[in-house]
């Protein structure tokens, strides 16, 4: 084996934790790498490109289930590869759209509450009721 990584050169390469690095292969996500004779893990290049391609796709907030069908996917025809992530990207982006929309919603209704409390106090009023978070219900 040409120039073959340990775990911890491995995890160095990629950014990544060893831990990390074995939870993945436990659950299948990365390839159970050769080991030598005392044991030790040995990761060729194609381990650090592996390795990068399910960091860069967890970063973009695939699940683990997700990436690993993308692993398989690599394991076969390439062309296989680029439709399915494809498919991915475009949910996942659809998914931050529909929660960015929920988070400006929820910082309109924080202001509202924001501008409420900050507010003069107007007295006791109806019926001493605080009405603060009266906005949160819109």
């Amino acid at each position: 084996m040409a120039h073959a990584l340990t775990i911890g050169g491995l995890a160095r390469a990629a950014g990544v934790s060893a831990k990390t690095i074995r939870y993945y292969e436990q659950i299948g996500v990365l390839p159970v790498p050769g080991r030598t004779a005392a044991g030790y893990r040995q990761y060729t290049a194609q381990g650090v490109e592996r390795l990068l391609f399910v960091h860069r796709a967890r970063l973009l907030g695939l699940s683990l289930r997700q990436v690993k069908a993308l692993g398989v996917a690599l394991d076969g025809p390439r062309s296989s590869v680029q439709p399915r992530l494809l498919g991915l990207v475009r949910t996942q982006l659809a998914a931050v759209r529909l929660r960015m929309g929920e988070l400006q919603r929820l910082q309109t209704q924080l202001e509202e509450v924001l501008r409420r409390l900050q507010a003069p106090s107007r007295g006791a009023g109806n019926s001493g009721r605080c009405r603060c978070l009266d906005a949160c219900a819109r």
